[in-house]
């Protein structure tokens, strides 16, 4: 096809008195308010559909003569204004969280959220599944709360795939082009009133993209397009896909979005104190503020590292070492060997800081120990994963326990506005006023739900029920025409389901760990538990597997052809294409939230808290955030966190588990009905769970963790390291050179302990170390006695710590160590001595090569 000679960026024609229309319509604060969408519902319905949700796209296709109606329509006229005024109130006049609790001490910080994807609305289709929702929800509670945050991204020209079945169950995959110009986006243009764009360099060429912006409520999101005419065609693919193409175009696409996306942020006089890598896509960013701060500021690597990190925050996401981009030495090489010499250090130290301590010179680059190697702070994303990420990277802290690699917690959450369904946010607030909608991490702002009439709960649940399955249907006969089936099949399709059976919803990204195929274990039984023409129950699956995921693949067909079975026909369904609009319906709609991974593989998930929120009572192995967030009050949990060793026998006890809940506990439960044909005890576990789960598991209360717990902190310790021209971070800096080079001459020369000959619990011991510290001086040194209780294997089960004081010198002159501790329980109980580098600006003494313990 011709290419154009010229290009022009037309945007809709909109009369005067409807211009309103065009800046709510740029600002996607209107996708997590029913006001405004209803607005733009309300000048087309039709359109509003056909365009998935897209009201720049629609007001670029709505006729002129739809336009110049409601022009003079003086009740949409109200209702825009309304909408206008919201919105502007929102952005300009409403004092935030942030600014009423943290706003004085903190003006001028800025935060900057990297990640590969963000889910926020159907129109901009730039996220595959549960890392880029997460994302999306991350924004939109940072806009509410005032949290001054920048999110950094890619925008991809095809985005994740749309899915689809062949006749066999097969999925396949399409890629429909995203048209940037006509989706909720603008280009980022200079004062020169040119669009802005930034330059990586790649193997013996430049790469050049633009900037685009999202505007998310108060939060601007960056995101980056290489598709530019000036960029060699394999180039201008980099943003073409997401987690598309092999290791090469990977590299490429972490290259721009962390190099790349950094350099915009400083293009655009951004600076920010600190810089949040959701997974470790981005890590390359860590690299490029190390490069930036040692022009800027005159600093060696080691000071601007020792600076920088202390301002970068690394989420963790990934359970399994597969899960983990690893490029091997000789790309890094390709793409790296002039930004190494940039930044002044060797190929072995540059290559030191993406592999363990104990790596070979042949082991690839881990993106993931990159972003530990730079951040100053990490965590896992719950309980159960936090106690799995320590385990997994212990190896970086060579003599350190799995339980103090410093690695914490802050639980992931879903954006309670974005997620309850439009009947039940009305519920919610008749009863429990404004404090749900803008304190919705205060126990107190839910509880007034349990006043809300059984009856009242129900019917508006039963609405959403019926919903959900008149749109099931709709999307059956769709797919079935897709597929080039009989009318018969479609006239079927549109049969699917009853309005009035528990139904069940799995439905999230296919992979074999999940197994989707659990509840099929035994398909005989489970005919029997969803044909019970008394108790009839349903279940609705949905999900994509990644496109080179073959097994997860295999799981689906296996599920469509089991779906087909004339016992199980109509009682089990899948919805092709799984994305933001099935998921709302489905966890808004279903009675019973059902997951099934295998324990310690789930990082988290969040759908089954999208669904506690609606009343969706949830059903999960306890993994994931339901290993803490389980209550027997507020759902069931499919045996009790055991492990097996041989997982075909693990699938089948727990299959036998979840059989027995649903014919034993939930179907007696949900069919239980008064004589006004309420569930009234079932209407009770929807409201403990509603109560339970919505002030622990939202975004609000995830972000203010990470504000108080992670970006704070990190920028106070940012600023002290930086005064007086950076002189805390070459202080640190220097001294941690000092302690890597004279670590090895440090020798624990005599231990003695001082206690009564029988130890009685709360008797004192007096601890007394006699240290030889070479070169180092004892205020460089922190000295613990770490003691507890022993095991039969004669190890330390579980510890206290006690900080032992520098008591001068012994007759020969070396360093004296003393404290006292205090033994808590009976039994068999030791202690040992352990030595750990210490500075005032030392953020965590766990420095990895930099730890002694006494042999």
């Amino acid at each position: 096809m011709p290419r154009p000679y010229r290009t022009f960026a037309v945007i809709p024609a909109l009369p005067k008195n409807l211009q309103p229309l065009t800046e709510i319509a740029y600002n996607l604060w209107w996708c997590w308010n029913r006001d405004a969408i209803d607005l733009f519902r309300r000048l087309d319905r039709d359109l509003w559909e056909s365009t998935h949700h897209n009201p720049v796209l629609m007001l670029g296709q709505v006729s002129q003569a739809r336009l110049e109606e409601a022009a003079h329509d003086e009740g949409f006229l109200g209702h825009m204004r309304r909408v206008a005024q919201e919105l502007h109130e929102y952005l300009h006049t409403r004092e935030t969280w942030f600014e009423g609790r943290h706003g004085e001490r903190h003006k001028g910080l800025t935060i900057a959220y990297f990640s590969m994807e963000f889910g926020l609305t159907d129109c901009i289709p730039i996220y595959s599944g549960g890392l880029g929702v997460l994302a999306g929800d991350h924004l939109r509670s940072a806009s509410d709360l005032g949290v001054p945050l920048v999110g950094v991204s890619l925008v991809y020209q095809f985005g994740y795939f749309q899915q689809y079945l062949n006749a066999d169950g097969w999925q396949g995959e399409t890629y429909p082009t995203n048209d940037l110009h006509n989706m909720p986006l603008k280009l980022v243009k200079g004062a020169d009133g040119q669009p802005v764009t930034v330059e990586v360099a790649f193997p013996g060429r430049t790469v050049a993209a633009r900037v685009w912006c999202a505007q998310v409520g108060r939060v601007p999101l960056y995101l980056l397009d290489a598709n530019l005419p000036t960029n060699r065609e394999e180039d201008r693919a980099i943003t073409e896909r997401l987690y598309g193409g092999d290791l090469e175009m990977r590299i490429r696409q972490e290259i721009l979005l962390g190099i790349g996306g950094y350099r915009a942020l400083r293009q655009l006089g951004l600076s920010p104190t600190i810089c949040h890598m959701n997974e470790g896509h981005s890590a390359f960013l860590a690299l490029e503020r190390i490069r930036w701060t040692m022009r800027e500021e005159g600093l060696s690597f080691e000071e601007a590292r020792t600076l920088t990190s202390a301002g970068n925050v690394f989420t963790t996401h990934t359970i399994v070492p597969a899960g983990i981009d690893l490029f091997p030495p000789e790309m890094m090489g390709r793409y790296f060997g002039d930004y190494i010499r940039e930044l002044g250090i060797s190929w072995d130290d540059f290559m030191r800081l993406g592999r363990a301590p104990n790596a070979g010179p042949n082991d690839p680059f881990s993106m993931a120990v990159l972003a530990l190697s730079l951040s100053g702070a990490a965590n896992g994303v719950s309980g159960l994963h936090g106690e799995v990420a320590r385990r997994l990277w212990q190896p970086l802290w060579p003599g350190l326990g799995a339980e103090e690699v410093p690695i914490g917690v802050v639980a992931n959450g879903v954006h309670h506005r974005t997620w309850v369904s439009r009947d039940m946010a009305e519920l919610y607030r008749n009863y429990c006023g404004p404090d749900w909608l803008s304190r919705p991490e205060t126990p107190s702002s839910w509880e007034p739900i349990r006043q809300i009439p059984d009856e009242e709960l129900w019917r508006i649940h039963e609405r959403r029920r019926n919903r959900l399955v008149a749109v099931a249907r709709q999307r059956l006969r769709q797919q079935a025409e897709r597929r080039g089936a009989s009318p018969q099949e479609v006239a079927q399709a549109g049969g699917a389901l009853d309005p009035n059976a528990l139904t069940i919803g799995f439905a999230r990204r296919f992979a074999t760990y999940k197994r989707a195929l659990l509840l099929f274990r035994d398909p005989d039984r489970l005919s029997r538990i969803l044909n019970n023409p008394e108790r009839p129950v349903q279940i609705i699956f949905s999900g994509k597997a990644h496109p080179n995921d073959t097994p997860a693949k295999e799981f689906i067909r296996q599920l469509i052809h089991l779906s087909r079975r004339p016992d199980l026909q109509n009682r089990v369904i899948f919805l092709e294409n799984y994305d933001l609009e099935i998921a709302r319906y489905l966890v808004q709609g279903v009675d019973v939230w059902l997951n099934t991974p295998r324990r310690g593989l789930e990082a988290s998930g969040t759908s089954g808290m999208k669904a506690c929120m609606n009343g969706v009572i949830h059903l999960s192995t306890l993994d994931g955030w339901w290993e803490e967030g389980y209550s027997p009050e507020a759902g069931w949990r499919i045996g009790s966190g055991e492990t097996y060793a041989d997982e075909n026998y693990g699938d089948e006890v727990e299959a036998n588990a979840l059989y027995d809940l649903l014919e034993k506990e939930i179907v007696p439960l949900f069919y239980d009905r008064g004589h006004n044909h309420v569930p009234h005890g079932w209407v009770a576990k929807m409201k403990n769970a509603i109560c339970h789960v919505g002030p622990r598991y939202n975004t609000h209360r995830m972000v203010q963790e990470y504000v108080e717990g992670f970006y704070l902190r990190g920028a106070e310790r940012y600023a002290m390291l930086h005064e007086g021209n950076n002189q805390g971070a070459r202080d640190l800096a220097a001294a941690l050179k000092r302690m890597r080079a004279n670590w090895g001459n440090i020798h624990i020369r005599a231990i003695e302990a001082e206690a009564p000959e029988t130890l009685t619990v709360r008797d004192q011991v007096t601890i007394t170390v006699h240290l030889d510290l070479g070169a180092l001086t004892p205020d460089e040194v922190l000295v613990q006695a770490y003691y507890g209780p022993t095991t039969p294997q004669g190890e330390l089960d579980g510890h206290d710590l006690c900080a032992l004081s520098y008591e001068g010198t012994d007759d020969m002159g070396y360093p004296v160590f003393k404290g006292t501790i205090t033994y808590r329980s009976s039994g068999l109980n030791g202690f040992t001595v352990r030595i750990l580098p210490r500075h005032p600006m030392l953020g965590c003494p766990f420095v990895p090569g930099l730890i002694l313990w006494a042999s």
